[in-house]
């Protein structure tokens, strides 16, 4: 990784039309029990990409485009890593970035990345010519732990953003992100990473972000995200037959109407 690290959440919003998983999951008798550990990273490339955000404040989509990272190696068994020019495309088109005025750019607000996701589609291919769209995304309760889980075993990763505390990058990112209650709790501002496994015997979740993975103990996890979210991609429902929260796609795809809908 290199030593330039990029944030770049904006506060985030809340729209009502994003369906919530636990309204979803209301009187579901049979749920079933979660595994105590789940790594979709296992065997994935160490060095990732940085998705250029040692460079620009594009967390929101480089995470994104880690995801299917995730989805291709665990569906068809190779690492989908696009371009770095369709990651700055689809900053601009989701989230307003001018290459004219250059700079960091205006970062991204979660939920309008993935309503551009949905509509619209990630830009793929060296031309950019050709999208990614996703089937559906449904807000997960930060403060459910199992949902959380529950949100990576079923759709690969779960789509996160968090406050970043100063003391976390006073002296270069470590390996496990810890909390440290005594230390700088200040905020250098909000970040958009995918948790791509957890460990309950560690107490962790997995991560990708800046290219490569680090570990988020559930103690870290719980004083400072603010916001999860489960996609449903097509590419790994076609391959796994799992949604979120086992929810059948059509009915996804239904509860994303009103979003499809809105007016941009």
């Amino acid at each position: 990784m290199g030593t330039a690290i990029k944030l770049g959440r904006r506060p985030r919003e809340y729209n009502p039309a994003v369906p919530h998983m636990s309204a979803l999951m209301a009187g579901r008798m049979a749920i079933p029990a979660l595994p105590t550990k789940v790594d979709w990273t296992a065997g994935m490339p160490a060095d990732l990409g940085e998705m250029l955000n040692n460079i620009y404040g594009n967390c929101t989509c480089a995470a994104f485009y880690h995801a299917r990272q995730v989805w291709s190696f665990n569906s068809i068994g190779t690492v989908l890593t696009e371009p770095d020019s369709d990651v700055l495309k689809l900053y601009e088109l989701a989230c307003g970035y001018n290459p004219a005025e250059g700079g960091e750019g205006p970062g991204g607000i979660e939920q309008n990345v993935l309503t551009y996701l949905l509509k619209t589609g990630a830009p793929l291919g060296p031309m950019g010519d050709m999208v990614d769209q996703i089937a559906a995304f449904v807000e997960v309760d930060p403060r459910n732990l199992d949902d959380v889980k529950r949100t990576i075993q079923d759709c690969g990763v779960a789509y996160i953003g968090f406050e970043v505390p100063n003391y976390l990058m006073a002296n270069g990112v470590p390996d496990v992100w810890e909390l440290q209650p005594e230390a700088d709790q200040s905020i250098a501002g909000g970040h958009a990473v995918v948790l791509a496994g957890y460990d309950d015997s560690i107490q962790s979740f997995k991560v990708i972000s800046w290219g490569r993975t680090f570990l988020m103990p559930y103690s870290f996890f719980q004083a400072f995200t603010e916001e999860v979210y489960a996609i449903c991609d097509v590419a790994w429902f076609n391959s796994k037959e799992t949604t979120p929260a086992g929810i059948p796609i059509g009915a996804l795809e239904a509860q994303m109407q009103t979003l499809r809908d809105q007016a941009v």
